[in-house]
């Protein structure tokens, strides 16, 4: 089981296109490439774990009048069956996202990570914060105080696909060298 990360999808949120210039034409077409690039990557054993922000409102216009929770519609079409979601500020009552989850603090490859969806709830105390909710406006990473940083794991920072530690752990040690350069997941 491979672990990867995402966030701020923002399935049925037709103004994200242009806020976050993405590079879709419409939201159906930003919507199924998500999707598709979600099933490429991420197999159905796998643990995809979403920071915030899945969909937006009740439903996109696209889908079928019975459709009235955008969550299911999108989960429906997402193979991976271990999906984890954390609240995002467009998440709730509006998109019926039922999750609890507003932070984590999970272990891999010996690194403790505190993953949330807005990086303002994020802790210096931790050496790598996974979040969100920036849409890339701040790059892949930032520092946070003296031994910490933040890694935004949205989509608009990872060639809108999901992505695993060990490519999170790759581009920041070639930021960090000061080598790095914008690099896409293939």
């Amino acid at each position: 089981m491979i672990t990867y990360f995402s966030s701020d999808f923002h399935f049925g949120h037709s103004n994200i296109i242009q806020y976050a210039n993405r590079p879709f034409k419409t939201i159906q077409e930003m919507n199924e490439k998500l999707i598709f690039n979600i099933n490429q990557r991420v197999k159905e054993n796998d643990m995809l774990i979403h920071v915030g922000d899945f969909a937006f409102k009740r439903g996109p216009k696209e889908a079928p009048e019975s459709v009235n929770n955008v969550f299911e519609y999108f989960r429906n079409q997402i193979n991976c069956k271990n999906l984890v979601l954390l609240l995002g500020n467009h998440d709730g009552k509006r998109n019926k996202i039922k999750t609890p989850i507003e932070s984590m603090i999970i272990e891999i490859g010996g690194k403790r990570m505190f993953v949330t969806h807005d990086p303002k709830w994020a802790k210096p105390d931790y050496e790598f914060n996974l979040c969100g909710h920036t849409h890339n406006k701040y790059g892949k990473f930032r520092r946070l105080g003296n031994k910490s940083f933040i890694v935004d794991v949205g989509v608009d920072s990872w060639s809108y696909q999901p992505i695993t530690i060990n490519e999170i752990f790759s581009a920041y040690q070639q930021w960090r060298k000061g080598g790095y350069k914008e690099c896409w997941i293939s």
